[in-house]
């Protein structure tokens, strides 16, 4: 019995945090439904405050009201802080879930990790949430000093809206939110680079996970520390573990592809990049490439794109960002690792090999299910938008994918879904936001050796 109690709280991390971003959430709408959240001082109404909720806790951005009109300055704060909670709640707990899964898998494991990158931390959690915490704190303070400046000289706000104004499109994007204060996103500064690339910079660090940030920083260390002690004889190590190394390839590969397509696509398209001059198409093409990784700001209209370049921007937020960061989909990992086991079948290999290491059958098997389990929720709440909304195809898949990988990109119908498909979206997109993290981190916490094996039979596939 006593080992039995020892086991159960195994099985605990996941449920607290599916319980804590609930509360949070619960609170938030609680918040959002005072007078004093709205700027005409009416109540709102359960579902939109819900909806709101939810989409800021979740870092996703879709909105059934103008963020910019609707809320006071009041509700504006509430939803700031729900994305800084939400974003830093994910970063931090999928890091020390990531953590807790590599304990979970053995010492001698732990050591060749520790030997071949010196990445992980095994020791002091608090360490890991501080600089988590830190990292995301700095970055945003950077992003939002650019743009402060910016609004202020630029665009003639007093020094105190500018820096409000600064502070929330930083913690947004840092956080691959996508909430922002004007009514047309941020459409209005499709040309301006001074606006559109911290914006970038802001959801592609955030994007790609603190994992990989940190081993960034201790790639860059090793580095300055090789150029300055010339006369050191210890081994040269691996720069990167394979998790970063794979995330890094993936997420550029993706992005590379997403800007040159969707620019090419958009380029004489008369309701996006079309009226715009060459310098301002290129970066709006690169803003619509990089966007849906998943941040949610739009500085072209999305409902406007082609069905060709909406079909790459469902795929491209399917996909996702890196793992144990702030943006959502099945995450550029997931991906790969599916990618390297199609290969390898195709080559008939018995094993996945991917950049000179093994992977695991367990990983593959956790990332064949997490991948069917996203598809299998789009799927069926797009079949239920589609019986209650009268839309199309398109432009429903682009609200749902966008809901389950936490974007915020909308094709402008998300206010006209009934409440019924709004609280659909809600659902779904707590899933994305704590289903990839926590279903993988279970199954891996949940794994145990069988005692027995069955006769083997392969049946028929293709």
């Amino acid at each position: 019995m006593l080992r039995a109690r020892g086991r159960r709280p195994a099985l605990r991390p996941p449920r607290l945090i599916a319980m804590g971003f609930i509360v949070v959430i619960l609170v938030g709408t609680v918040l959002l439904s005072l007078p004093v959240a709205s700027a005409d001082g009416t109540r709102t109404e359960f579902v939109a405050a819900l909806f709101t909720a939810t989409s800021a806790t979740c870092v996703t951005g879709l909105t059934v009201v103008d963020t910019a009109t609707h809320w006071s300055t009041f509700g504006e704060v509430v939803i700031l802080l729900l994305i800084q909670i939400g974003g830093l709640g994910v970063m931090t707990l999928a890091t020390l879930l990531g953590l807790l899964v590599v304990r979970k898998v053995g010492l001698r494991m732990q050591m060749a990790a520790q030997v071949e990158t010196k990445s992980v931390e095994f020791g002091d959690g608090r360490k890991v949430i501080l600089r988590v915490i830190g990292t995301s704190l700095v970055v945003e303070a950077v992003i939002a000093v650019v743009l402060a400046i910016r609004f202020w000289v630029g665009y003639s706000d007093s020094p105190g809206r500018a820096a409000y104004l600064g502070v929330f499109h930083a913690v947004s994007a840092f956080n691959n939110a996508g909430f922002a204060l004007f009514s047309d996103n941020v459409m209005g500064f499709v040309g301006d680079p001074w606006i559109i690339v911290p914006l970038a910079a802001g959801l592609v660090i955030g994007g790609l996970g603190f994992p990989v940030l940190y081993e960034l920083r201790r790639a860059w260390r090793r580095a300055r520390l090789r150029m300055t002690d010339r006369t050191s004889a210890a081994p040269a190590r691996p720069w990167f573990s394979l998790h970063v190394r794979m995330t890094l390839i993936v997420y550029a590969a993706l992005a590379v592809i997403g800007i040159v397509v969707l620019t090419a696509s958009e380029w004489n398209n008369a309701g996006t990049l079309g009226p715009l001059s060459i310098s301002d198409k290129l970066l709006g093409g690169m803003f619509a490439g990089l966007s849906p990784r998943t941040a949610g700001f739009n500085s072209i209209d999305v409902g406007a794109m082609t069905p060709g370049s909406l079909l790459v921007t469902d795929i491209l937020m399917f996909i996702g960002g890196g793992s144990g960061g702030t943006a959502g989909g099945i995450k550029v990992t997931t991906f790969a690792i599916l990618g390297y086991v199609i290969l390898s079948e195709i080559r008939g290999e018995p094993s996945v090999h991917a950049m000179k290491r093994r992977i695991a059958p367990d990983v593959q098997r956790q990332a064949v299910t997490v991948a069917l389990l996203g598809v299998g929720a789009v799927m069926s709440v797009t079949l239920l938008l589609q019986a209650l909304t009268p839309f199309s195809l398109d432009q429903i898949l682009v609200e749902t994918v966008s809901a389950f990988a936490t974007v915020g990109l909308s094709t402008g119908i998300t206010a006209s879904i009934p409440a019924s498909g709004q609280l659909l979206l809600v659902a779904l997109m707590l899933l994305g936001r704590l289903g990839p993290i926590t279903l993988a981190s279970a199954l891996a916490l949940r794994e145990r050796v069988r005692r027995f094996e069955r006769p083997e039979e392969r049946p028929i596939v293709g």
